[in-house]
Order: structure tokens, then sequence, then C-alpha cells
């Protein structure tokens, strides 16, 4: 069975998230894009977990379905014109603060459970150490190595993941707070990591240079904190709707189970670069080498970014494919930003979501659209530029003003020439 599955998100109790990250919108949401399975996040927090016990019901094994009590559409809300009902996979982002040969690592890692009885075991054990009620990514003073054995020791089924592993401030291979290697994070239990999430800033090529990295799956998810964000980063399926089939697909990527990525292209993400936001100053690897690593105006140390960091660690040149059976990837942008450029409107205005609703509505779930829907069958059904901007995306012939500190990158999929003549052919065309 193909299908997509994006298990990084996180639920209205994590900070600096959407009061409709609950069960229901998650649900909707996922079914637009085009998952089949979405994390749960957060099932550390108590009341998320008690959540997740009152409105989940037993899918396929390991994973959950909403309640058909729950899973009503309401009033004015739209679907695909065909999709499955989502499968939800138990998650949870725990924020790892703690000291480790003389240095302070700030690390993020997801972890996995196979069912909800192992999600409270797992829960329990962390409520022990640290405060879980505070935030559903709760923030712990605990080694990410031992954080593992937790895991372990609750079932030998659940597994970890580590999050966005390049993103400079909370990841295992930081340039802040983070380590050169994975087994210098997980010590003795290194073995037991078989897989990494790559984060919104990089791809698959930029990890490909690291010889370390090379018996690990490559995962991406959203990290989403609203629904509407979900799929912007996902994983590509072709093995049994299950936990343990997923598991297995990840763990033994050459079995054909896990077929790769769907990607940002990584300039879009907000750490892609090397930078200074107060300042305004967006800078590439070499310029921050040429400036000592600090800005031009303030003369304060800037953030190095993910690509600065990829630089530091690897020992192979760019362009290399290292094995060459990797899964691939493709780069997609989110259809309500193609569609903004195309209005020249803000990617959240009634123009935008009335286009996008119609098009999911009438064609397919999102993912589809961007990847897979024949160009020449969006002409009659959307704006006329719609085939000729997806056809683009899809060629990687764009450009992107790099992200960098926090700020995220610019897509500009027409440069100012282009559309002029595209629009001035579209209006000939229409009158």
């Amino acid at each position: 069975m193909s299908f997509n599955a994006d298990f990084h998100v996180h639920s209205k109790y994590s900070r600096a998230t959407s009061k409709t990250c609950d069960l229901e919108h998650l649900s909707l949401w996922g079914r637009r894009k085009g998952l089949a399975v979405v994390g749960t996040g957060d099932f550390t927090h108590p009341a998320w977990l008690a959540e997740l016990h009152e409105k989940l019901e037993p899918a396929e094994e390991g994973l959950y379905t909403l309640d058909p009590e729950y899973a009503r559409i309401p009033d004015g809300e739209f679907l695909p014109a065909s999709s499955e009902p989502v499968r939800f996979m138990l998650t949870v982002e725990i924020s790892s603060i703690y000291k480790r040969a003389g240095k302070v690592r700030k690390v993020h890692n997801v972890l996995f459970a196979p069912d909800l009885e192992i999600a409270a075991r797992i829960a329990d054990r962390l409520d022990a150490i640290g405060n879980v009620r505070s935030d559903g990514r709760p923030i712990l003073g605990l080694d990410s190595r031992d954080l593992l054995e937790i895991v372990l020791e609750c079932s030998e089924r659940a597994w970890l993941l580590p999050a966005h592993i390049w993103t400079p401030h909370f990841s295992m291979l930081g340039a802040r707070s983070g380590f050169d290697r994975v087994t210098d994070c997980f010590d003795d239990l290194a073995g037991e990591i078989f897989a990494v999430e790559t984060g919104l800033s990089s791809d698959p090529p930029m990890n490909w240079r690291l010889s370390q990295l090379d018996h690990l799956t490559l995962l991406s998810n959203s990290d989403a904190h609203s629904p509407s964000k979900l799929a912007r980063e996902a994983n590509m399926f072709d093995c049994e709707l299950s936990f343990t089939a997923i598991r297995r697909a990840i763990e033994h990527p050459g079995e054909g189970g896990f077929v790769g990525t769907i990607e940002f292209f990584p300039e879009e993400g907000k750490y892609h670069w090397d930078g200074h936001r107060n300042c305004a100053q967006r800078m590439s690897p070499a310029e921050t080498i040429a400036a000592d690593g600090l800005c031009p105006r303030c003369s304060r140390k800037v953030t190095r970014g993910v690509l600065h960091r990829v630089e530091e660690l690897a020992d192979r040149p760019d362009g290399i494919r290292q094995p060459a059976d990797r899964p691939d990837h493709v780069n997609l942008i989110p259809l309500q930003e193609i569609l903004a450029e195309i209005y020249n409107v803000g990617p959240n205005t009634k123009t935008v979501m009335k286009e996008y609703s119609h098009l999911i509505r009438s064609v397919a779930p999102e993912i589809e659209i961007l990847k897979d829907i024949p160009l020449d069958t969006l002409g009659d059904l959307s704006h006329p530029l719609l085939p000729e901007a997806i056809g683009k995306m899809r060629r990687g012939d764009i450009e992107v003003s790099a992200g960098y500190d926090g700020e995220f990158g610019t897509v500009s999929i027409f440069g100012a020439e282009e559309r002029k003549e595209l629009d001035s052919a579209v209006q000939k065309t229409l009158f």
C-alpha cells in the first residue's frame, strides 16, 4: 500500500501552537494534505493523553483513528474529492537540556510508542524526572542517551528519532549546542538509532555528504504548530499500514517499504544560511568566515546555519549520492504559497483559501496535486498560471532567498519579467 506519513507534529498543549491543533483538525487537514498517518505529538502531556484515550479508537496494529463521535466534518469545512480517514501514531517531542563534556547540550528527540499503554508508561517515567504538564513538548534535564534508555526499558518496540538534527540551537548536530557525531550524543546506545530527521533547512543531498549518516534512514516531517502546516515535509511508504510495518520499512530501507521523503526546498527553511535577524543580515557560509563569524552591523556573533554546519562536518564533496541506493526525495512548495504568488496576495487570504478549497474538493489532496496530477488537467480547473507554476516547481526552476537565524526564506516561482510575459499571454488567451 502506498501512503504518506507526517510523524512530528504538536498539539494545542505545546507552546506557540494553534488552538486548532486538536485531533479533529489534525485529521481534517491530514486528509486535505494527502496523509494516511499523522503523529499525535505531545503524548506525555496528561490532558492530551486523556484526549487520546477519549477520542481515538484502535485501527490497524499500533495505529488509531478518530472515534466516529468526533470524526464528523463540521459545517463549512471541506474534504478532498477522495480520501480515507487519517490514522494516528503515538509520538512526542522531548527537549533535553543537560551538560555533557563540559558543555550545555540542547537536543530535541521524537519518541514513538506502539500503543497507549506504553505511551502512558513512558509519560509516567518522564513525569518522575521533570515537569511534563507545562508544555506538550516538555523540557527535561535528561541526557539524550538516558532518554533513549528509558524508551527502550518501557518497550523494545518503542523507538527514538533525533529531531531536525541540524537546527543550530536544539539538535543533535546543531552548531550552538549539539555534538559532532551521533555516537557522541548517544554513547553506547548509538546502535539503537536507525533514523534521523533532517529538518526543514536541509535535504537528503546535504546529508549524503556525511559518511557517519550512511547507515541511518533520513526522515522528514513538518514539525507543524498548526494543522495547515502538516505535510510541508513528509515521508512516502509502500508497505502494510501498521506501526510494526512502518518501523520495519524505516529500519530496513533496502527492503523497499520506505520510498523517500517530501521536502521543502531547503533554502526556504529558517536556518539554512547564517545571519543575524536583529540586524537583517543574511550571510552565506563564505561571508561568515570572511567576517570572522561576526555581524557586519553590530559585531556580535551571527547564528551559523545548517549549510555552514554541514560544510564543517562533511567528509564528502557536494553533489555526491552515497550510498547509491538511497531512497529518493522530491522538493515541493505548499499549494497555498503557489496560489499566493499567482494571485499576488497572502497565503491565508480568502482568495487563496477559496481556490485551495476548490482544488482539493474537485481534484485531489494537496500532495497529489503538487507531485502527480498531469499538468494539462489543471488548466481548466484553476488560474491559467497554475500548471506553469507547478511545472516549474517540479523542475526545480525557482528562485529562493535563503532563510537565516529564524527567518524563513522566500520562494519565487516567476521572475518579474517572466510574470509580465505570462500575464500578457493569459490575457490574450482570455480575450
